[in-house]
């Protein structure tokens, strides 16, 4: 299999190369391919239970985000297949106090596959946010008027398993959710309560954990579209004339010869106003993360058949949106000189807003330390998504202001992670390389107060080796290397910048970051000791 997936991979990189050569190189892996075409995935990195709607000319499209803040990420696109941020519909989690990182943590429990539709000048966000053990999950619906917020949110006391938004035509509103077994629970008219109880309509032992449900009704019958087999998995269509069934069934596509081993499983799909049919649908691709493709819908004898002659596509055809639009790419880089920080950018557990800054120093992101034993347990850790087939980040960092038992630096965040970093020990200085909370390797009496580093990463493998620099010129490389992988299900590796403190007196003590660069596919860095 392994053999397989580098014959396709150099394939592809033939393709990719063919392509550039008529057109600029990007420095972030972009689908659209300049000619009217796209190619899979449509961005890679971790956007994982996608859904979408259709509201005039513009695509919205969300996505799970899980113990990352802010969160509901919503990206906004005019094509299908150039996208951007558009913002987030939850701020922060303020239900329990492990958000903030206290008594605590919420690893993996913030929003699930989420849900998003459109109504009379209102967008629903719905998400469920699953709990384990004896703990009770629930479900929040989110409100607004414009997509960019502000957002109302409103908790439920029920629980709504990845659901799926739905309204009727007779102004009745829905959520289909479940695993396994399937449920359809009507809300009132407004979407933020319930009215009536789940009622049970669906459960067939031949799709297990079928999850991921979105619902759509087209010619007078009702369709739910969910995934059944996991990152393994294919995507199944339930059919009815009536909302609680009964229903019968169809795999609609299985298939993973696009990045093989792993299916396409779990998305949401749209109506373009040509009245053509487009799906989202996610491949997990390891610890990159779960990556969102692009597919046709084809409608034989009344169902919804997905990419081309049973398979997903790799190069296809561009919707017809009736315009051409330029080419867009989700914002990686960020220089730290506007009054905001970029929508690329999420917190780790909820932040702490007294102890970062993009003010106290203009031009800089400051970030105080908080008193934490190791990086898991440490707040205001800032993250943003790796992105395939290979990405390098760089930051530049002022570390002059550490105190005390303050650790600051750079790196990639998961289970495990690793990072190149300065610890301060009373006076004294160390630059230091963390795998997986063990030091690697160190250099004491590090006299630097301004350095870089830097994070590589590749798909092949998905391997992370790190470097410094003490001119911002020559990279050298340090450490060892990181074997990326998903300790924490379900999510992938992020690029982070970090400052915290094994010391309580060592609060007073902060690193500035100046920037943030991101360079991805068709622009790789030279080798570290050859510099930029």
């Amino acid at each position: 299999m392994k053999k397989i997936t580098l014959i396709l991979h150099f394939a592809f990189l033939l393709y990719s190369s063919h392509l550039l050569a008529q057109s600029p190189a990007k420095p972030i892996w972009t689908a659209d391919n300049g000619n009217g075409t796209y190619k899979n995935p449509i961005l890679w990195g971790d956007w994982p239970d996608p859904d979408l709607i259709r509201v005039d000319d513009e695509f919205y499209f969300v996505s799970t985000s899980m113990h990352y803040v802010p969160g509901c990420p919503v990206l906004k696109s005019k094509d299908l297949v150039n996208w951007e941020m558009a913002g987030y519909a939850l701020e922060r989690y303020d239900e329990d106090p492990r958000y903030d990182l206290k008594g605590g943590d919420r690893y993996l429990r913030g929003s699930w596959a989420a849900t998003i539709r459109h109504r009379n000048g209102l967008f629903y966000v719905g998400f469920c946010t699953p709990n384990w053990g004896k703990e009770k999950g629930n479900f929040s619906m989110c409100t607004a008027k414009d997509i960019k917020g502000p957002w109302t949110r409103t908790i439920f006391p029920e629980y709504l398993y990845d659901p799926g938004l739905f309204f009727d035509d007779d102004g009745k509103v829905y959520v289909a959710h479940g695993q396994q077994k399937l449920y359809i629970t009507e809300l009132n008219a407004d979407a933020l309560s319930v009215k009536t109880p789940q009622k049970e309509i669906y459960n067939n032992p031949q799709y297990p954990y079928l999850e991921g449900s979105h619902m759509y009704k087209f010619k007078g019958k009702y369709y739910i579209l969910g995934s059944t087999g996991g990152t393994k998995g294919r995507q199944v269509c339930l059919r009815s004339d009536n909302i609680y069934g009964p229903y019968e069934s169809k795999v609609v596509i299985n298939d993973d010869h696009t990045y093989p081993g792993n299916g396409l499983h779990q998305g949401g799909m749209v109506q373009l106003k040509d009245g053509s049919w487009w799906f989202i649908i996610m491949q997990d691709r390891g610890p990159i993360g779960r990556t969102p493709n692009l597919e046709p819908v084809n409608w034989v004898d009344g169902w919804p058949m997905l990419g081309k002659d049973g398979k997903g596509v790799l190069v296809y055809q561009k919707p017809d949106v009736k315009k051409k639009y330029p080419v867009t790419t989700v914002a990686a880089s960020d220089e730290f000189s506007s009054a905001t920080l970029g929508l690329q950018w999420q917190w780790n557990h909820n932040p702490d807003n007294k102890k970062w800054s993009l003010k106290e120093r203009k031009g800089y992101l400051r970030l105080h330390a908080i008193e934490a034993s190791t990086l898991t347990t440490a707040r205001n850790t800032l993250t943003q998504r790796v992105q395939g087939p290979l990405s390098a980040g760089t930051v530049e960092m002022d570390v002059s202001q550490l105190k005390d038992g303050n650790i600051a630096g750079f790196g990639i965040f998961q289970s495990p992670y690793a990072y190149i970093a300065v610890r301060k020990d009373g006076n004294q200085k160390t630059l230091i390389m963390v795998n997986n909370g063990k030091v690697i390797d160190s250099i004491k009496n590090f006299s630097q107060n301004k350095l870089w580093i830097r994070a590589n990463l590749t798909h092949i493998d998905f391997t992370a080796t790190f470097a410094y620099s003490t001119d911002g010129q020559k990279f050298i490389s340090f450490g060892n290397q990181l074997k990326m992988a998903l300790g924490y299900d379900w999510t992938a590796n992020r690029f982070a910048l970090l400052s915290y403190s094994t010391k309580k007196v060592g609060e007073e003590g902060y690193a500035d970051f100046n920037w943030f660069h991101f360079k991805g596919e068709n622009q790789p860095y030279a080798k570290n000791n050859e510099g930029d």
